[in-house]
C-alpha cells in the first residue's frame, strides 16, 4: 500500500518551513515573519500562509519540538510596573490562577512604553507562554493595533492566546481575549455622588488624551455632568500622570493661580487622590470639610484617606485571564469579550454642599 507523502515508515513527517513557503508562493523568510508577528503582510499574503500552515500542521509540529525537553509550561504577564498597587494586586491574580492550574508565571514591565511592550509580547511567545496578558494603559494608535493585532495572530499559531486587560479589542477579527473594567460606568458613579451632594465645580484630576483608562474615567465624568444638566468646563479637567506625586503637582498649581474656583475634586486614582490631599493640606484645606473628594481603584491609600472610591476587581481580572486563556478549547475555541463591573465604595470624604 503506498505511503502518504507526510508519512516515513516512522509515522507522520513533520512539515517543514520551506514546504510551508512553497505551499504559500512566498519566500522561507516571509513565512518566518509572519509567523514571528514582525512582518507587515498584506492580508491576502498573511491568509495564504496562515492556510499552508493549517494544511502541513506545520505550527503545531514546530511547537511539540520546541516544547520538547521544557516540561514547565507557563503564562505571562506584562504590565507597566509592579509598584502600582493597581498592578501588583493584577499580577498577584494572576499568579494565583497559574499556581491553581499548574503553571508558572513570567513577569514583565515595560513603564508605559508601546515598544518596549510589543518586544516583550514577541520574547513571550519565542518562550512558548500558553497566554501573553497585557494589563491596563496603552496608546492605543493606528500603528500600535496593527503591530500588537499581528502579534496576537503569531501566538494564536501556536496555541498561545493574547490577552488584554483593562484595555479596549484591538479590531474585529483579531484572536484576543478582552476582560475590561467599566471605566465609564465607575466615574459616571463616583461623579454622580458628587453631583448629588450638591457639588457643581468639580475638578478631574488625571486626564491623559489617548490613553485608554483615563480617557474611559473621563468619559464617565462627562456623562455625569450631562445627566445633572452641568455645563462642562474643560479648564476644570487637570492633564495628568497616575502618580502620587502628579496628584500633588496638579492640586498644587490649581490652588497657586488662585482661591479654589471647585468645591470637589474626582481623582483618576487613588495615588492622585493622595497626592491632592497632601496639597490641600499645604495650603490650609481640610478633605471633605472644604473639599469634597472621590477617587477610583480601592487601593491604598484610600483607606489611610479614609477616601470614598470605586471599587476595581484586580485580582478578579488576573484569575480571570489566566483562566479564560487556559479554557479557550472549553468555549469552542472562540475569544471571549467580558467587562468587569465596578462599585462605589462610601467613605467620609464627600460633604454635602451648603448653598
Amino acid at each position: 500500500m503506498a505511503r502518504r507523502a507526510s508519512e516515513t515508515a516512522d509515522g507522520p513527517r513533520r512539515s517543514t518551513i520551506r514546504e510551508v513557503a512553497n505551499a504559500a508562493g512566498v519566500s522561507v523568510a516571509t513565512v518566518s515573519r509572519i509567523l514571528s508577528g514582525s512582518y507587515p503582510a498584506s492580508p491576502a499574503t498573511r491568509a495564504r500562509v496562515m492556510r499552508a500552515v493549517k494544511e502541513l500542521d506545520y505550527v503545531a509540529n514546530a511547537h511539540a519540538r520546541a516544547l520538547a525537553g521544557t516540561p514547565s509550561k507557563s503564562v505571562a504577564i506584562v504590565l507597566n510596573s509592579v509598584i502600582s498597587p493597581h498592578y501588583a494586586h493584577v499580577a498577584q491574580g494572576v499568579e494565583t490562577q497559574a499556581a491553581v492550574a499548574g503553571r508558572l508565571c513570567l513577569i514583565g514591565t515595560t513603564g508605559g512604553d508601546p515598544e518596549r511592550e510589543l518586544a516583550m509580547v514577541k520574547f513571550m511567545r519565542e518562550h512558548h507562554a500558553e497566554a501573553v496578558i497585557l494589563v491596563g494603559n496603552v496608546v492605543a494608535d493606528e500603528q500600535y493595533r496593527e503591530r500588537m493585532s499581528q502579534y496576537a495572530h503569531a501566538l494564536a499559531t501556536i496555541g498561545s492566546r493574547l490577552v488584554l486587560c483593562g484595555r479596549p479589542p484591538l479590531g474585529p477579527g483579531v484572536p484576543a481575549v478582552v476582560i475590561e473594567y467599566d471605566h465609564a460606568g465607575g466615574a459616571f458613579a463616583a461623579t454622580s455622588h458628587l453631583l448629588s451632594a450638591g457639588h457643581r465645580r468639580i475638578l478631574f484630576l488625571g486626564r491623559r488624551p489617548d490613553y485608554t483608562t483615563a480617557e474611559g474615567r473621563l468619559a464617565g465624568y462627562r456623562q455625569a455632568l450631562a445627566a445633572y444638566k452641568v455645563p462642562h468646563d474643560p479648564a476644570l479637567e487637570l492633564e495628568g500622570t497616575m502618580e502620587w506625586q502628579e496628584g500633588h503637582r496638579m492640586m498644587k498649581e490649581r490652588l497657586a493661580a488662585g482661591p479654589p474656583d471647585f468645591t470637589a475634586a474626582f481623582a483618576v486614582n487613588d495615588l492622585i487622590a493622595g497626592g491632592a490631599y497632601r496639597a490641600l493640606a499645604e495650603h490650609g484645606l481640610r478633605v471633605p470639610d472644604d473639599v469634597s473628594m472621590v477617587g477610583f481603584d480601592n487601593l491604598p491609600p484610600s483607606l489611610d484617606l479614609n477616601l470614598t472610591t470605586v471599587h476595581l476587581p484586580h485580582e478578579e481580572v488576573g484569575r480571570t485571564a489566566v483562566r479564560l486563556a487556559l479554557e479557550h478549547e472549553a468555549h469552542g475555541g472562540t475569544y471571549p469579550h467580558v467587562t468587569l463591573g465596578t462599585h462605589l465604595v462610601l467613605r467620609d470624604s464627600v460633604r454635602p454642599r451648603l448653598s
